[in-house]
């Protein structure tokens, strides 16, 4: 008896499930004939789908690669440099007089015995002074006293010639390297700039090369049009001096620079006059600032993305209404052969999602094709978002479900004899 009424029960089971399965069969079939009955009212409909949900897609690619490229172009400045600047603050000297409070070698030192993680150094010596270019001319120029790696600190190449090395700075070699444009404003090429000797306060340096930033800095770099390079031990000549106004410091790690900024600034605090100011200035504030407006620009591009859909949603809820209007015979037919207003409301929200969806499809398909295409037939790379499809995807069923409600509801709730009646 048990058996009987069990299998009974699954009988009954599976019987609700297949006559559930035909149900939705069958609204999804009448869908798809209402679409075939009207296809160029219905693509025109879905034509604000497909812009809008093409327009989610397109705009985050566009900001992401717009994002990357800046963090990216930031990042070749140097994303793992720590530069330490001189602000103000002085020393009195036993007669009273004050001093500016300058860091020296010894600070540089005594920075990389003492913080570990640090690549690379180089102090930096300002000068400004007029050289002698010729002919009774005379040019003013900035000069920088660095060491040789401070070539790779800044990220600089060379044009022509070559950058000073290590023999050059413990020799006391009186040999320096031009910027692009100075060297092409004074002697007319890269080339023709190397080895001319230039005076500069009664002191003749040779040209040995000739250098130029590998990407723009946006301002952030100390390197003018009028900037020559010399070693900071020549550049000490011009001086008499051991003090430096900037040391640049890299470390081995970008993920270890807010650390090792912040440790190098105490220590050269710890070194000097409580009232001398100094400060570590890196590229992370500046690169999480970069990516703060890329992302808030794009959320905002994505908004006026979601208006489109938006407007698209309005069309097909005209155009569902026009439907149920044309329709309003079919709705009294199938209502008095027993079809509930549940499964009324069912058909028509079905068919407004399926209006939606395609739509939504076929735009995502088009804004990932772009990126897609571009990848596949250039060298250039622009990344890509799933999660924007995916998004694009779901407002769109969203929409649907939204702006189809009403036009279902106004469907369902029609009068089955009225509607029969209706010429």
């Amino acid at each position: 008896m048990a058996v009987t009424i069990h299998s009974q029960s699954t009988f009954e089971g599976t019987l609700r499930s297949a006559k559930t399965s035909l149900m939705f069969s069958e609204t999804l079939r009448l869908a798809l004939d209402s679409f075939r009955a009207s296809k160029v009212r219905f693509l025109l409909t879905m034509l604000g789908m497909i812009i809008g949900s093409a327009s989610i897609v397109l705009v985050v690619t566009v900001g992401l690669t717009g994002r990357q490229y800046a963090l990216d172009t930031l990042s070749s400045i140097g994303p793992n440099m720590v530069e330490m600047q001189y602000n103000g603050g002085a020393t009195i000297g036993p007669d009273g007089a004050s001093t500016p409070d300058y860091m020296t070698r010894e600070d540089e030192a005594a920075v990389l015995a003492q913080v570990p993680g640090i690549a690379q150094s180089s102090p930096m010596l300002e000068i400004h002074t007029p050289i002698s270019v010729g002919e009774g001319k005379v040019k003013d120029v900035m000069l920088l006293g660095v060491s040789p790696r401070y070539k790779d600190v800044r990220n600089l190449g060379v044009m022509a010639g070559r950058f000073f090395d290590d023999q050059d700075s413990v020799m006391h070699d009186k040999v320096g390297v031009m910027v692009e444009p100075l060297a092409k404003e004074i002697f007319g090429s890269d080339q023709a700039a190397v080895g001319k000797v230039l005076s500069m306060s009664g002191v003749p340096v040779t040209i040995i090369g000739v250098f130029k930033q590998r990407v723009d800095t946006f301002g952030q770099s100390e390197i003018s049009d009028t900037t020559m390079l010399l070693p900071y031990t020549v550049a000490r000549y011009f001086t008499g001096t051991d003090t430096v106004k900037e040391i640049f410091f890299t470390m081995k790690d970008p993920a270890d620079v807010p650390r090792g900024g912040a440790r190098i600034l105490e220590l050269i605090r710890s070194r000097h006059r409580k009232t001398s100011n100094y400060t570590a200035f890196t590229m992370v504030a500046i690169l999480d600032t970069m990516a703060k407006v890329a992302d808030s620009l794009t959320y905002v591009l994505t908004a006026a993305a979601f208006i489109t859909l938006v407007v698209s949603g309005v069309g097909i809820m005209n155009s569902m209404l026009a439907n149920v209007s044309a329709r309003i015979r079919e709705i009294g037919i199938r209502k008095a052969l027993g079809a509930t207003r549940r499964e009324i409301r069912l058909q028509f929200l079905t068919e407004a999602v399926f209006l939606s969806l395609s739509g939504g499809v076929v735009g995502t398909l088009l804004g990932l094709a772009v990126p897609v295409s571009v990848n596949l037939l250039t060298p250039v790379h622009i990344p890509m978002s799933i999660t924007s499809a995916i998004v694009a995807l779901f407002t769109s069923v969203l929409v649907g479900v939204v702006f189809g409600t009403l036009p279902a509801n106004r469907a369902a709730a029609l009068d089955p004899v009225e509607t029969l009646k209706y010429e």
